[in-house]
């Protein structure tokens, strides 16, 4: 009868109601909220499930993100395994060689002045960056932190990682990836508070047919002159480029198919996964876990308003040809930008298409962001 209390006793010890905390089930009711919004709302499900799923997972059995040196046996967690995929920079790349395979950059090449947009909407991380600075973050960490302006989920683990931010990659990557799959609740009240019913209504004229030497030359001039200028963009642009001429060559359609199709969702997965895991309530539930939260917040909500205002002038100047709401689209989180930008602007009117035209300037924040990471690993000497 002793032995089978005593089992009885030994299993019970190692059920999770015994080895967990109070904020380890306040992590799991995030985890819960989070898979409620991306099964029941359909919040880019393919982003925050497997980041839900992470952290459900890591918040019920720690030891799942044990490190090798951690464990007594010499065998780390399993998803640990995956989390090294992100520090060492390799799925933010394959994913960026995917985005390349999937997206026709075809908008940004017709209309260059897409360039610009992208460009403003990056002010959001410089906001943010001399926030994090005035909050007490270092200077890297700062860095490491106000990338999450561009709304980029492989960009902010790709900065954070080459900073050596790795204290901080679980927030960063969280708050990115959360704001990403949340553009379709966050941006639109921006968009609709800085323009006016007419300026939503804006048709904008048909974008100029691209030629196929065109949308080949793209992905390898733009390779040349950014990598130059910046070598240390190359992981990130390189591989942006590689999947985009894979698609545009014409002659490795396999490859083209492979990268936007079967590796992408295997790295979205692995990437998603491991980034949820990050956020134990030991690691996550942090002063400066919040702090982190709301720069995030901040420099998204200013790199929108960027984007939305430039359009503004753009439109003015160009006497009422652009619809500012594409301004918006010049964050980094493709194609769903572009989608706010088109359903905002058929809320108006519903004759009206703006997806293609807000593409450009998204594509052009995809790469926007990249030189901005890059800059900071310039100016840090990484």
């Amino acid at each position: 009868m002793s032995y089978i209390v005593t089992t009885l006793e030994n299993l019970l010890q190692q059920t999770a109601f015994f080895n967990l905390d109070w904020k380890n089930y306040v992590m799991i009711a995030v985890a819960c909220l989070f898979l409620y919004l991306a099964i029941a709302k359909d919040y880019e499900p393919l982003l925050l499930t497997p980041i839900a799923f992470g952290m459900l997972l890591v918040n019920i059995y720690p030891d799942i993100m044990l490190t090798i040196e951690e464990s007594s046996n010499g065998v780390g967690g399993l998803l640990h395994y995956f989390y090294l995929l992100d520090e060492w920079a390799i799925l933010p790349s394959l994913i960026f060689m995917g985005v390349g395979a999937m997206t026709d950059f075809g908008p940004l090449i017709a209309n260059p002045k897409s360039f610009l947009l992208g460009a403003a909407a990056q002010f959001g991380i410089f906001a943010a960056y001399f926030g994090a600075i005035a909050l007490g973050f270092n200077d890297k960490a700062a860095a490491a932190i106000a990338i999450i302006g561009g709304a980029d989920g492989p960009t902010s683990i790709f900065l954070a990682g080459k900073l050596g931010q790795t204290a901080l990659l679980g927030p960063i990557a969280v708050a990115a990836y959360s704001y990403m799959s949340l553009v379709p609740i966050i941006q639109p009240p921006i968009m609709r508070f800085f323009t006016t019913e007419e300026e939503r209504k804006i048709k904008m004229a048909q974008l100029r047919p691209v030629s196929k030497l065109e949308r080949i030359l793209f992905p390898i001039i733009v390779t040349i002159v950014v990598c130059i200028i910046l070598p240390t963009t190359a992981p990130l642009v390189g591989m942006l480029m590689l999947g985009n001429l894979f698609r545009e060559s014409g002659v490795v359609r396999q490859l083209a198919d492979t990268a936007s199709n079967a590796m992408m969702y295997i790295v979205v997965i692995l990437l998603g996964t491991s980034v949820g895991a990050t956020t134990s309530a030991e690691a996550f539930l942090k002063l400066d876990t919040i702090k982190i939260v709301v720069l995030g917040l901040v420099a998204f909500a200013f790199g929108t308003t960027a984007g939305v205002l430039f359009g503004k002038l753009m439109c003015k100047l160009t006497g009422g040809k652009v619809n500012p709401l594409i301004g918006s689209a010049g964050v980094s989180a493709v194609p769903m930008a572009a989608r706010v930008s088109q359903k905002v602007g058929a809320e108006s009117d519903p004759t009206n298409f703006l997806l293609m035209h807000a593409m450009g300037p998204n594509v052009a924040g995809v790469i926007g962001t990249a030189v901005v990471a890059g800059t900071f690993m310039a100016i840090f000497g990484v």
